[in-house]
């Protein structure tokens, strides 16, 4: 593809944003369909000037990270119905003149999981709190499943708990618990915390399936002490590839090229390590 006069742009916004996977990601999409258009990071410390510069120069779409989910939304025309449940955008489409916000942190983590178990009426141990564990939560119950919160901080976890209208443990006490599913939205697992797993290899057993949401590194000590306790384990990139897919079929209508898309997302994996 031959950047023109013609060619759509579309890019991430956050703060940082350059170490960002999603523009091999998006690309390598675009360019398999050979769609005229591109995709950037662009690092914002400010959301409402990062969105007035998407509509002054006319940005097709966006995906949105850390720190902005939550304060684009006041600044869209409108906000899909789901994405207000969950309190965060992670998509910026434009529609027309308006700009629209959408979160597809939910449906990659669904897609993912989807893939290993029926959701519908599934128990899942979902542990975290933040930003991730609440787009999931939401998605999770979405798909009817029934989700049991864990997590670490007793007050960031009983308000989320209490959003989601379902049971908190401590963290210390989820290895008791039994699921069809385990999923792991904190950030124990990635570095400084790399040698480190947010259960004990013991207690995983009663998880049949084990998801980490954590893609750098792959495979987690949580993933290989699952595997090794027979559970079947989902790695951080299914999530990542999943949401992207949803973001690039928003913003195209067109089904999104996942194995080229996961191709590139390894390609980058290997290419930090």
């Amino acid at each position: 593809m031959q950047i023109n006069g013609h060619t759509e742009l579309y890019g991430i916004i956050g703060n940082p944003v350059r170490h960002s996977l999603s523009p091999l990601m998006h690309n390598a999409a675009f360019a398999a369909l050979g769609l005229n258009k591109v995709y950037l990071p662009f690092p914002a410390a400010d959301a409402a000037a990062a969105v007035a510069a998407i509509r002054a120069l006319e940005i097709a779409g966006v995906s949105v990270t850390i720190p902005h989910k939550q304060a684009v939304i006041p600044l869209l025309d409108g906000v899909d119905p789901v994405a207000v449940r969950i309190g965060a955008v992670n998509t910026i489409v434009r529609q027309g003149g308006e700009l629209l916000g959408f979160n597809t942190d939910w449906l990659g983590a669904n897609r993912a999981l989807s893939r290993e178990l029926d959701l519908a009426g599934a128990r899942v141990l979902l542990l975290g709190a933040g930003g991730s564990a609440r787009a999931i939560g939401f998605g999770l119950q979405e798909a009817g499943a029934r989700v049991t919160l864990a997590s670490r901080t007793p007050e960031n976890g009983r308000e989320l708990a209490q959003h989601l209208n379902c049971p908190w443990l401590p963290l210390a006490q989820a290895g008791q618990h039994q699921a069809d599913a385990l999923v792991n939205a904190t950030s124990v697992g990635m570095a400084p915390q790399a040698a480190n797993s947010p259960l004990p290899a013991a207690a995983l057993a009663n998880f049949p399936v084990v998801m980490d949401i954590v893609y750098a590194p792959l495979e987690t000590r949580l993933l290989r002490e699952a595997r090794a306790a027979g559970c079947r384990g989902i790695d951080g990139l299914q999530m990542l590839l999943h949401q992207g897919a949803a973001q690039f079929e928003l913003w195209t209508g067109e089904p999104a090229p996942l194995e080229v898309m996961r191709q590139s997302l390894l390609a980058g994996l290997n290419h930090k390590t």
